[in-house]
C-alpha cells in the first residue's frame, strides 16, 4: 500500500469541521506541502475515517429516482448544490457559486422549473412553471 499523502490527520480534521470545500483543501496541500491531491483522496479519507459525506439528499429538490445515465447533468448538480446550501445555510463557494447563482436567476428570470424525464436521453428539461409548482422542480 502506497504512503499517505496526508501529512497532518488533526489538520484535515479541523478542515472538515471548518466546512472547507475538496478544491480548497487541494490547493491549501499544494501550497503548504507542495503535494498534489485530488478530489478522491479528500473523499477516501472522510470516508476511512468514518465522517458523515458532505452530499445531502433532499427529497424536495431532488424528488425523483435519477437514472444512472443522467446523475452528472448539470441541472441535477445545481439542484444538489442548492439542497447543500439549504442544508448547511451556507452559500455556495468556489467556482460553483457563480453557476449556482447564473442556474437560479434563469429559473427565476424564465419563470421555469426544472423536470425529469427519466425516459428520454437527455433526462432534464426546463419547463414554464405552473401554479402547482412550488419550489425549483415539478414534482412527479
Amino acid at each position: 500500500m502506497p504512503a499517505s499523502k496526508i501529512v497532518d490527520e488533526g489538520e484535515v480534521f479541523r478542515w472538515f469541521a471548518e466546512g472547507k470545500t475538496y478544491e480548497e483543501m487541494i490547493a491549501l496541500y499544494r501550497e503548504k506541502y507542495s503535494v498534489e491531491t485530488t478530489i478522491g483522496l479528500w473523499a477516501n479519507f472522510r470516508r476511512r475515517k468514518g465522517m458523515a459525506p458532505r452530499t445531502t439528499r433532499d427529497l424536495d429538490l431532488i424528488p425523483w429516482q435519477v437514472q444512472e445515465r443522467h446523475r452528472w447533468a448539470y441541472p441535477l448538480q445545481m439542484l444538489r448544490l442548492e439542497g447543500r446550501r439549504r442544508a448547511t445555510g451556507e452559500s455556495v463557494r468556489g467556482p460553483d457559486a457563480v453557476r449556482h447563482a447564473n442556474f437560479l436567476a434563469r429559473l427565476s428570470d424564465r419563470h421555469e422549473v426544472v423536470e425529469y424525464r427519466p425516459e428520454t436521453p437527455e433526462g432534464f428539461f426546463y419547463v414554464p412553471r405552473q401554479p402547482t409548482d412550488v419550489d425549483l422542480v415539478r414534482r412527479p
